[in-house]
């Protein structure tokens, strides 16, 4: 266990597997390898690829990933699966196909249960991306569960964000006029050889016309391109890698990497406090008093705001 930041830099893929096991499993001492970690990360490109159910996100990343590899690179990909029911592991439905990819040693692929975190993003997402990223793995891609507005939490772990839209998808279109818009990067039509692609883009087209009013003062904006793509022939997934890196080189230049940067590492430490004040109460507080403070606020006994003060008080937030 000692020598396992050491082995891990040095391209050991068991020894990342085994870390990305401490990370899911929430093991005490995976904090202090990644702390270690920390130093050696911040060099890949982590793309987000996110998109309603049925989009057909697992096959697009597929072949994204091997059109990386035929340009030399080592691609990690972090796919985040709804969680079981029963068993709180990742269903992993059609990623299976996905996994043709893992004979492959310069590729790494984690399917991680999501376990009903917000934002389909799992909340140790971000330490698995850090992982591979100090392994060397560049770029590293995301897929998100594509659950819809909640998708804008992957803006807080990725740079350069893909929303995948399917021709026939009307329900999608409205999803991003209300919200997903603001997170997207690139647009990606798939399944582009159907009879409505062209409508599909046209749709897309004339939002993104109108965002573009609301910025025309702010010529130096990136524009944000659509890329028709119909991955099971793999056409149109050379000219989505050659947008992900134009992007990529926009960001360095305009100064817009740096920004996001800061962003995710507000966000990343707010994330830890919050968790470290869920773990404190969840050791002063057992479930069985848990149960009597929720009847007696349901019955009107008491308010939340005491038992929320009352809380604060005995963790510590509020001397």
């Amino acid at each position: 266990m000692q020598d396992i930041v050491e082995r891990l830099l040095n391209g050991d893929r068991r020894a990342l597997a085994r870390m990305v096991t401490l990370i899911e499993n929430e093991i005490p001492q995976s904090r202090r390898f990644l702390a270690e970690l920390h130093q050696h990360a911040g060099r890949a490109h982590i793309v987000g690829v996110t998109g309603a159910p049925g989009a057909g996100k697992s096959t697009l990343v597929t072949h994204v990933v091997r059109e990386y590899r035929r340009r030399g690179h080592r691609v990690g990909v972090v796919a985040v699966d709804p969680s079981s029911p029963f068993t709180g592991g990742a269903l992993l439905g059609d990623r299976i196909r996905m996994m043709e990819l893992a004979g492959d040693p310069n590729v790494f692929i984690r399917s991680m249960a999501s376990r009903g975190s917000l934002g389909g993003l799992s909340a140790a997402t971000r330490d698995v991306v850090r992982a591979m990223d100090a392994a060397g793995y560049d770029p590293i891609i995301v897929e998100t569960l594509g659950t819809g507005q909640a998708e804008v939490e992957v803006m807080r772990a990725a740079q350069s964000v893909l929303v995948v839209v399917a021709p026939g998808m009307g329900d999608e279109i409205q999803a991003i006029k209300a919200g997903i818009m603001e997170i997207a990067d690139i647009f990606v039509v798939s399944k582009a050889d159907k009879a409505n692609a062209n409508q599909t883009k046209a749709e897309l087209a004339m939002l993104l016309s109108l965002d573009s009013s609301r910025r025309a003062h702010d010529q130096d904006a990136w524009r944000i391109p659509i890329v028709m793509t119909a991955a099971i022939k793999d056409q149109g997934i050379a000219e989505l890698v050659d947008a992900i890196e134009r992007h990529r080189a926009y960001l360095i230049e305009s100064g817009a990497l740096a920004t996001r940067s800061e962003r995710q590492v507000r966000s990343e430490v707010q994330s830890l406090i919050l968790q470290a004040a869920v773990n404190a109460l969840k050791a002063q507080v057992s479930e069985e008093e848990w149960q009597r403070l929720i009847t007696d606020i349901t019955t009107r006994e008491c308010d939340p705001y005491s038992v929320a003060n009352e809380l604060e008080r005995r963790i510590g937030l509020n001397p």
